[in-house]
C-alpha cells in the first residue's frame, strides 16, 4: 500500500555543494522554501512550478528557483523527473543566481541544456547513476557559464575535510576543525571557503545529508541514518531535511535499484 505521506520513489546522489533526487513523483509538493537553489527538470511532458498556494501553476522544462524563495512543484506529468539542489554559496550557485534568478523563479533552459538533461535521464535509466550525476554536474557548469568549483589542494584543508567526514556522527565545531588544520579559527574559516567554495557550516550539513542518503540507500532505518550523521534523532533529521530540501526523508523511497515503470501510477497532470 502506498504511504499517503510519500511524495516519490527514486534515487538520491550528492556531491560537495549539491545533490539530486531523480525518479518518479506521485503527487505535487506543497509550497515550501529552503536555503538551496533548486533546478526542476522533467524527462518529458509539462512540469509546473508556482511561487505560492494562491498563484497559478506555470509550465517550464528547466525551472530555476532561487534560494529561500517559496515554491511548489509538480512533475507528475512525466514518468521521471529530477530536482537538483545547489548550495547557493558555491561558485556555481552564485553564477546561476546571477544569470537567471535575480527576479525569482525563471526558465533556465536552452537547447544545449535540454540535450544534457536528456543524456542525464538516459544514463540513469540505463543504471549508470554516476554517469547521470556527471551529466547533472555538466548541466550546472553549462548554466554557470563554465564556472569551475575550486579544487582542494591545501594539505591543511584536506586534513580538515577528512576529519569532518570521519566524525559526522558527532558535533563539529569551528575551533575543533581549525585545530586539526593547525590554523586559527579566523584564518581557517577564510582558507576553507577559498579552497572548498562554501562555508564550513554549509559543508558539514551537506556532508551529513550525503551520509544520511547513503545509509538509507543501503536499506537502513531513518533512526540509524540520523544517528550515523550526527542528528539527535529521526525527528531532528526530518525537520532539518524539510527546512533544507522541502521534504522529509520518510517522504522519498530511495534504493539502489531503479523504480519499475510498469508499477508507477498513471500520469496525473495538474490542472
Amino acid at each position: 500500500m502506498k504511504s499517503p505521506n510519500r511524495a516519490g520513489v527514486g534515487q538520491f546522489f550528492a556531491w560537495d555543494g549539491g545533490c539530486i533526487f531523480i525518479g518518479h513523483h506521485d503527487r505535487p509538493l506543497a509550497v515550501h522554501a529552503h536555503q538551496a537553489l533548486q533546478l526542476v527538470v522533467a524527462a518529458e511532458g509539462d512540469h509546473q512550478v508556482r511561487g505560492g498556494e494562491e498563484e497559478p501553476w506555470r509550465s517550464y522544462w528547466l525551472a530555476g528557483v532561487p534560494s529561500n524563495h517559496p515554491h511548489g512543484i509538480n512533475v507528475t506529468g512525466s514518468d521521471y523527473g529530477c530536482v537538483i539542489l545547489v548550495e547557493p554559496e558555491t561558485l556555481e550557485g552564485r553564477a546561476i543566481t546571477h544569470r537567471f534568478l535575480r527576479d525569482g523563479i525563471a526558465e533556465c533552459g536552452d537547447p544545449a541544456a535540454l540535450d544534457i538533461t536528456r543524456s542525464m535521464f538516459e544514463k540513469w535509466l540505463a543504471g549508470r547513476g554516476p554517469d547521470a550525476v556527471a551529466e547533472a554536474r555538466r548541466l550546472l557548469g553549462a548554466l554557470s557559464e563554465g564556472v569551475e568549483t575550486p579544487a582542494v589542494t591545501d594539505e591543511r584543508i584536506l586534513r580538515a575535510t577528512q576529519y569532518i567526514n570521519s566524525h559526522l556522527d558527532g558535533a563539529l565545531t569551528l575551533a575543533e576543525v581549525a585545530d586539526v588544520a593547525c590554523l586559527s579559527p579566523s584564518r581557517f574559516r577564510h582558507l576553507f571557503s577559498e579552497q572548498v567554495g562554501m562555508g564550513l557550516r554549509p559543508y558539514i550539513l551537506w556532508r551529513r545529508f550525503v551520509l544520511v542518503w547513503d545509509v538509507l540507500m543501503k536499506g537502513k532505518t531513518l533512526s540509524e541514518a540520523a544517528h550515523a550523521a550526527g542528528f539527535a534523532d529521526a525527528a531532528h533529521l526530518s525537520r532539518t531535511s524539510v527546512r533544507n530540501f522541502g521534504f522529509a526523508p520518510s517522504g522519498i523511497q530511495v534504493g539502489k535499484t531503479l523504480p519499475d515503470p510498469s508499477k508507477l501510477p498513471a500520469r496525473n497532470r495538474a490542472q
